[in-house]
């Protein structure tokens, strides 16, 4: 059976738009958190495949999205790379910092895949497990969006120790860079080995740097990476998401070769239109924060995003993922409106 979102991502054309939703899979479901109580850690249930091929069909059948993404967490490369992750109930993840030659001499590729193993399971029983017509989306953190946590030790407002060792230790951060590099570039060829239709590439923080540093910590990391999956599976789509990069976007598109890119929420669809989806299939870019209200001020701005973007290949998603205080009838009249439209 075809997949339209697949076939989308590969430029063709289609009379409905295809849609999935940026943490589909989440706390905003009374399932997914029954099944989150079972597991002891939040790495835990990244890693565990009964527990994450569960979470991942629990939106699908309740909403029937075009797309499942994988259930896991962009910090599973580093923990993979040996740095310790853990999270802490109302903060969040928490890392032992990679900040010095020493720290960084601890991280290795060796072993890798068998310390992630367990996530290239969970997309081999999605494989399985997902109706026919459905793309299974693998994916990644940016190495530019996985460093700010690596050498912070924690998520952080203004990313400043990323920054500073950017600037200030040039030669330590690009080490940081090339080895998320590889290890990306590896974690994202195995999903696609393990059965992933295509792949998107996180860069949650990219709007923290100014314009050189974009092209250098953002752009060529990224570009890099594209280059060693086209390698290995030359038909693999791959979704670039370099977040609130405004003006940049256009660029990131021309230089890193994506097949797609995801809009947040706040890209004008005027301007997406006519400087990025004349190149590439676009994505988005719906206020995660509008469904959370929900009715008919919800459904007119999906209508709106619809229109605005029906002249060309358009993947219908959020500008970012879903908050937890989602009510989940919301997310089935989006749904629903999205799957009634017609070009």
């Amino acid at each position: 059976m075809a997949k339209l979102l697949l076939d989308t991502l590969k430029g063709k054309p289609s009379d409905r738009v295809p849609f999935w939703f940026m943490r589909q899979a989440g706390r905003y479901l009374p399932e997914y958190r029954e099944v989150r109580k079972t597991a002891p850690s939040f790495m835990d249930f990244c890693y565990n495949p009964d527990k994450a091929t569960e979470v991942t069909l629990q939106p699908i059948r309740r909403y029937g999205m075009d797309g499942a993404i994988l259930f896991a967490d962009i910090l599973v490369v580093p923990d993979g790379l040996g740095q310790k992750v853990w999270f802490e109930t109302g903060f969040g993840p928490k890392l032992t910092p990679v900040n010095d030659e020493d720290t960084f001499a601890a991280l290795s590729l060796d072993g890798f895949h068998d310390r992630v193993g367990n996530v290239y399971e969970t997309l081999r029983r999605l494989k399985v497990a997902l109706p026919s017509d459905v793309t299974l989306l693998g994916f990644a953190g940016a190495p530019w969006t996985v460093a700010t946590y690596m050498i912070e030790g924690a998520g952080s407002k203004d990313h400043a120790a990323a920054r500073q060792m950017g600037y200030g230790k040039p030669e330590l951060f690009g080490k940081i860079l090339d080895m998320l590099v590889d290890a990306t570039a590896e974690y994202l060829i195995a999903q696609i080995d393990a059965g992933a239709d295509a792949v998107q590439i996180f860069d949650s923080w990219s709007a923290a740097i100014p314009e050189p540093m974009f092209e250098k910590w953002v752009i060529e990391p990224t570009r890099a990476i594209v280059d060693k999956i086209r390698a290995r599976h030359k038909e693999t789509p791959i979704i670039g998401f370099p977040r609130l990069s405004g003006a940049m976007l256009p660029e990131f598109v021309d230089r890193t070769g994506v097949n797609a890119v995801s809009l947040d929420t706040g890209v004008p669809l005027g301007w997406a239109r006519d400087k990025v989806q004349s190149k590439v299939c676009v994505q988005g870019n719906m206020d995660p924060h509008l469904v959370v209200s929900g009715g008919k001020a919800m459904t007119d701005e999906a209508l709106r995003i619809l229109e605005a973007l029906e002249g060309g290949s358009h993947i219908f998603n959020l500008g970012h993922g879903f908050v937890p205080q989602t009510p989940p009838e919301n997310v089935a009249l989006l749904a629903e409106t999205i799957k009634t439209f017609r070009r």
